[in-house]
């Protein structure tokens, strides 16, 4: 694949208003950090091996529903990264505060991962076991 990537990532996460919001958060930092640690998972899990991509590009999309699945486009052939989107509930993220706002964004980053996974045959065994670590934390501070 003859591609113009001139990064070694594995995950690209960027965030779109699709509303107007403020966030009393910076949640362009937060999103790097979740990109940081889930990349870091992606490499050390293999999730991409025997993938028809590279790497993958999210972007986090601020809307007005928390969508249970990401939206695909094609692979993109000249920069070699699978293009998704994921909608979150921009209403519920508005007043969170920093630990609420990463773990949104981190939860539907696995999310994504673990569609993709599914669809593409990709090792998505650690992925799903952090969410799933996610979820119980998340359980366990509400109860």
């Amino acid at each position: 694949m003859n591609t113009l990537r001139k990064h070694n990532r594995k995950l690209g996460l960027l965030g779109a208003d699709m509303v107007i919001v403020r966030f009393k958060v910076d949640r362009i930092r937060l999103m790097q950090e979740v990109r940081d640690e889930v990349d870091r998972w992606i490499i050390e899990s293999g999730y991409l091996d025997g993938a028809p991509f590279e790497w993958i590009t999210l972007s986090l999309r601020f809307g007005f529903k928390d969508a249970e699945e990401p939206s695909y486009e094609r692979v993109n052939a000249k920069h070699g990264d699978l293009p998704m989107s994921i909608e979150l509930d921009a209403r519920n993220l508005q007043s969170a505060n920093e630990e609420q706002a990463k773990l949104a964004f981190l939860a539907a980053t696995l999310k994504a991962l673990i569609h993709a996974a599914q669809k593409f045959g990709l090792n998505n065994d650690q992925i799903s076991r952090k969410l799933s670590t996610l979820r119980a934390r998340a359980e366990k501070e509400e109860g």
